[in-house]
């Protein structure tokens, strides 16, 4: 399936783009990190397990167990905090 991926603040500094269109078979958001990083270089620092990331699915804060669909639109981020 064909997904759009975003990319916003550290995450789209590190991999030097804003956002991309895949073609993946990914059945959950964990599944479709785990591709990404696959690729190595900034996708696997960035991404990494173990580091601190948010997913949104359409536009809806989503855990990992979500299940991406033909032309969703995936956006990861770092946590925000705020003062």
């Amino acid at each position: 399936m064909k997904v759009h991926l975003r990319y916003f603040a550290s995450v789209r500094e590190a991999l030097g783009k804003s956002d991309e269109a895949i073609d993946t078979a990914a059945p959950t958001l964990a599944a479709l990190r785990d591709e990404l990083i696959a690729r190595g270089g900034a996708y696997a620092t960035v991404l990494a397990r173990g580091r601190a990331l948010r997913m949104a699915l359409d536009h809806t804060m989503s855990d990992e167990a979500a299940a991406p669909h033909e032309g969703c639109e995936v956006a990861f981020f770092p946590p925000v905090t705020g003062g």
